[in-house]
C-alpha cells in the first residue's frame, strides 16, 4: 500500500496530485477533467480531447506528433472520455520512460511535462479555430465510434438499458454523445468550447513514478497555470421512485437475446454501506464463484454469460447475460430468485469469505498499475471525499452478513431490457 501516498496540492486552477514510488520504470502523467453531463455539450465535449492529441502548434500533424514520441524512448499518449455518475470524464495520459534506467539522461520528465503542456495549452489553432483538416477528420472517426455500438450488442443492450432506466436523468446521455449533433461542430465553435472547457471544468493532473514532489510541483507551476475556478458541482438528485418495473423488449436480426436488467441501489461511493454493497455485488453477481454465475450460466444452462456490475457513482447495478431468444421468463425468474435469496441472507460464509478475497486480490491487481492505481484515487475527488486505500480495504473486510443483507434490502429493480431475435415471437 506505501505506493499509494498520495501528496495532493492546489495549484493555478487545478489540483496536483503525486505519488512518488520506485515501483515502474516509467512516469505517467493523467490529466483528467471533469463537468456535469450536459445534453448540448455531451458531443462537442466527446471530439474536443481527439483534437487535441492529433497535433499541436508545435506538432502540426499526427505523424510529426507520433515521431516525437518515438524519439521520447517510445512515450505513449492516449485520451479517453467516461461517466462517472452524472459527470464527464476527459482523461489525457502521457507514459513516459524513466532516465534513471536509460543510460542517456535526458530530462524526460520535464519533456513529459512540456508535452502535455503542449497538448493542452498550445493547441493546432489559429485565428480562435481548430485546423479544420484535423477536426474534420476527427469527426468522421467520432461518427464511427458512436456508430460502432450498434455493431457490438453487447455494448448496444448496455447502453440501451441505461437510456430506458434514466430516462428524463443526464445519465442516460451517451459517453460519446449524439450522432446528429457532430455534423453541427465546427473548428470555431469547438475553439471557443475548448477555451470554455479548461476555464471551466475540475481539473487535476497525477503524477505518479520514481520522482520528486518538489521537482513536479515546479515543473506544473511553470508549465500548467489556469485561471482559478469554483468547479460546478451537480445538486444531490433525488433517489428515483420506482413506481412499476419497466420491461422493454427490442427486436433486431440476433441470435441470441441480449437480457441486461438495472437495478437502483440507492447507495454511492463514499456512503457508510458502500463497503457492504462492494460485497453483495461479488456474492451476487461479480465473479465466477457468484450466485448469477452459478444458478443462471451452470445449473440450469441458460446463460452464455451472467454478471452484475455496479455505478459506484450513480447507484445502480446493471446484471448482464447472453441466453437462448426462447429462455427470456426463466432467465429473468432466476435472476429474481438469486436477488431474493440475498434478501434473506440465503449465502453461505464460504461465500463470504471467498468474495472479500477476490475483492482484495483484485484491488491489489488494480493498484498495481500506475493507471489502476489512479482511476481508484480519482473516485475521491468524483465523490467529493477522501478514502484511504487501506480504509476501503479494511471497512470491506470487515462486512458482515447482516450488513449484506441492510444493502439487498435497498435494491430495487428498475428496468428490464431484452434485446431478442425477429423469430423469436416473443
Amino acid at each position: 500500500m506505501e505506493a499509494a501516498a498520495e501528496k495532493m496540492t492546489e495549484m493555478s486552477g487545478l489540483k496536483l496530485h503525486v505519488i512518488e514510488t520506485d515501483k515502474y520504470k516509467t512516469n505517467t502523467f493523467i490529466w483528467k477533467m471533469k463537468a456535469p453531463l450536459s445534453k448540448e455539450d455531451i458531443t462537442i465535449r466527446a471530439l474536443l480531447p481527439h483534437v487535441l492529441q492529433s497535433s499541436s502548434a508545435k506538432y502540426p500533424s499526427t505523424t510529426t506528433l507520433r515521431s516525437y514520441l518515438d524519439e521520447l524512448y517510445g512515450a505513449t499518449l492516449f485520451v479517453d472520455l467516461s461517466k462517472k455518475g452524472e459527470y464527464h470524464v476527459i482523461s489525457f495520459t502521457i507514459e513516459i520512460a524513466n532516465e534513471k534506467f536509460l543510460s542517456d539522461s535526458s530530462p524526460l520528465l520535464k519533456k513529459g511535462f512540456e508535452l502535455l503542456a503542449e497538448i493542452l495549452t498550445k493547441p493546432n489553432a489559429t485565428n480562435q479555430a481548430f485546423d479544420k483538416e484535423t477536426v474534420e477528420k476527427e469527426k468522421r472517426t467520432l461518427k464511427q465510434r458512436i456508430q460502432s455500438v450498434y455493431d457490438d450488442k453487447m455494448r448496444y443492450s448496455n447502453v440501451r438499458l441505461v437510456e430506458e432506466m434514466c430516462k428524463g436523468e443526464l445519465y442516460a446521455l451517451d459517453v460519446n454523445g449524439n450522432l446528429e449533433d457532430v455534423d453541427n461542430i465546427t473548428p470555431e465553435k469547438l475553439y471557443e468550447f475548448y477555451k470554455k472547457s479548461f476555464t471551466e471544468d475540475e481539473m487535476d493532473l497525477y503524477v505518479i513514478g520514481d520522482v520528486k514532489e518538489e521537482e513536479v510541483k515546479s515543473f506544473a507551476d511553470e508549465l500548467l497555470k489556469f485561471e482559478s475556478r469554483t468547479p460546478k458541482k451537480l445538486e444531490e438528485a433525488n433517489q428515483k421512485k420506482i413506481e412499476q418495473v419497466n420491461e422493454v423488449k427490442e427486436k433486431q436480426d440476433v441470435k441470441q437475446g441480449k437480457l441486461n436488467i438495472g437495478y437502483r441501489t440507492n447507495i454511492r461511493y463514499g456512503d457508510s454501506d458502500y463497503f457492504a454493497l462492494q460485497v453483495f455485488n461479488g456474492i451476487f453477481g461479480g465473479f465466477s464463484h457468484s450466485k448469477l454465475f452459478i444458478n443462471v450460466r451452470e445449473k440450469a444452462s441458460l446463460a452464455y454469460y451472467a454478471a452484475s456490475r455496479l455505478e459506484s457513482h450513480k447507484g445502480l447495478m446493471i446484471v448482464v447475460s447472453g441466453i437462448d431468444l426462447k429462455n427470456y421468463d426463466q432467465a429473468v425468474g432466476i435472476i429474481h430468485d438469486q436477488m431474493e435469496a440475498m434478501k434473506k441472507g440465503d449465502f453461505t460464509e464460504e461465500a463470504l469469505t471467498q468474495t472479500k478475497a477476490v475483492i482484495q486480490n483484485q484491488m491489489l491487481e488494480t493498484i498495481d498499475t500506475s493507471r489502476g492505481l489512479i482511476e481508484v484515487l480519482y473516485h475521491n475527488i468524483v465523490a467529493d471525499t477522501g478514502i484511504q486505500l487501506n480504509t476501503w480495504l479494511e471497512e470491506m473486510q470487515k462486512t458482515t452478513k447482516e450488513e449484506i443483507v441492510a444493502v439487498a434490502e435497498k435494491i430495487h429493480l428498475d428496468t428490464i431490457y431484452f434485446l431478442t431475435g425477429t423469430e423469436a415471437g416473443q
